[in-house]
This record gives structure tokens, C-alpha cells and sequence, in this order.
């Protein structure tokens, strides 16, 4: 039977392309997204590679969508195999005693609590059905200070600690739970911040060893590695994907 994969922010970036690289391998996608024009859109691309796919639209902010997100999936495909908690947003850039406690809450809710509500309803069904994967989307700000993403920072922080702590609970129970953390990607949510933030670009770059961004591509393998059996002894990591950004920090 295919296995069935459910991935927030999945209409574009890194969620897309794990989306895709996920269908490859015979895997059914469930794209959540808030954006139900490109989410569709993303389901066309995928159902190319032969496997079923739906949209859910969702704020993952607001517990009630993500409940409902999960109960459309049990009830369309019976079971959830594979959890991409990916969807986040980064924040206008500014240092942290200029940014308004109105878009404090924003990334809060959507990268922090999004979060957890996602595995609080997902982990529910995996534990039940006797195990399941999660990759959480942290990044290289969750490893690593650094400045005009604080509180972006703080919440990619904190799924570090979601990752480690879930796993001291349930590892038992056949749940597996990992953590990405991409240095700066070609996604639109990055371009969109380097258009607003031209320096930061710049000094991003340059810390980059290799000297370029990745590319959603990339960190799509480092996914769906995580989610085969490949990796069915990889729990509770934190696994660095950006090109040696911070490597020395």
C-alpha cells in the first residue's frame, strides 16, 4: 500500500519540492497550504507522477484548521505516514526592538504553534496506527544566533526542542522525529525577504562557504531520505543542509 505524506507550506519552496520528490517515490501527498490557487497548482504537478494527491486549505495558526487538515486526510487516505511540518513564514527583517508585537505573534502562531498543533494531531493518528515520521523545518537560525530574525530564530529554536522531546516520548511507540535546518534556499520566501533586506543578502552569501544558495531541491532529498527506511535509525537529529553556513558557529 502507498505510503501517505502530509506537507504544510506545501504549495511552493521546499514544501513543493519535497512534494514532488516524495510523489517519485509512489508516495500519496496531502498539500496544506493557505495559498488554495498555487496549492492546486501543486497538486496538478504532483498527480504527474502517477500518485494521488489532495489540497487542504489552512492557516496553521488557528488549531481548528489543522484538526480539520488531519481529519480530511484519515478520511480520504486512512492513516498519515509521513509528516513534513514545514510551513513558516520569516518576518520583515527588522532588529527585534523595531518590530511591532503584532508580527511577534504572527511568526509565533504560524511557525511556533502551527507547529505544534500539527504534530499534537498528527503524532495522534501515527502513535495509534503504530508509528509514522516527522521532519520538522527548523533552519540555521535554529542552530545559530543571528540578528533581524529574532524571533524567527527563537521559534526555529524551539522546534529543536519539539524534535528531541518528542522523540524521549514516543520513539517507543514507532514514531520517528527529525529536524531539517536549511541555511538560506532559492524559495520565494527568502527572495522576498532579501528584495526587502538587499544587505543581508549579501552578507549571507558571503558567509556561505560554497558560496551560492541551495536550492529547495536539495533539501527535498535530505527530506525524503528522512521519511524512507533508509533512515529507520535517524531519530530525534538535527541535520544541517546550508552549504557549511554555520559550520563555524
Amino acid at each position: 500500500m502507498s505510503k501517505v505524506a502530509v506537507i504544510t507550506g506545501g504549495a511552493s519552496g521546499i514544501g513543493q519540492a519535497a512534494a514532488l520528490r516524495l510523489a517519485q517515490e509512489g508516495v500519496n501527498i496531502v498539500v496544506v497550504d493557505v495559498d488554495e490557487e498555487s496549492g492546486n497548482a501543486a497538486v496538478e504537478k504532483i498527480k504527474e507522477h502517477g500518485v494521488d494527491a489532495i489540497f487542504i486549505k489552512a492557516d496553521v495558526s488557528k488549531k481548528e484548521d489543522v484538526k480539520n487538515y488531519v481529519d480530511q486526510t484519515v478520511e480520504h487516505f486512512g492513516t498519515i505516514d509521513y509528516f513534513f511540518n514545514n510551513a513558516g513564514i520569516s518576518g520583515s527583517g527588522g532588529y527585534f526592538l523595531d518590530t511591532e508585537v503584532e508580527e511577534i505573534e504572527k511568526i509565533v502562531g504560524i511557525n511556533l504553534l502551527g507547529a505544534l498543533y500539527g504534530v499534537r494531531y498528527v503524532a495522534d493518528v501515527m502513535v495509534k496506527n503504530g508509528g509514522g515520521a516527522i521532519v520538522n523545518t527548523s533552519s540555521s537560525a535554529g542552530v545559530t544566533g543571528q540578528d533581524s530574525v529574532v524571533t524567527y530564530s527563537a521559534t526555529k529554536h524551539a522546534l529543536v526542542g519539539l524534535t528531541k522531546s518528542l522523540v524521549a516520548e514516543y520513539a517507543k511507540d514507532g514514531l520517528r522525529v527529525n529536524a531539517i535546518a536549511p541555511g538560506p534556499t532559492e524559495t520565494k520566501m527568502v527572495k522576498e525577504f532579501y528584495e526587502a533586506n538587499p544587505k543581508m543578502k549579501e552578507n549571507a552569501t558571503g558567509g556561505i562557504p560554497q558560496k551560492r544558495l541551495g536550492t529547495p531541491e536539495e533539501v527535498a532529498e535530505l527530506v525524503t531520505f528522512l521519511f524512507t527506511s533508509n533512515a529507520s535509525y535517524v531519530n530525534g537529529e538535527v541535520i544541517r543542509i546550508d552549504g557549511g553556513f554555520t559550520n563555524t558557529k
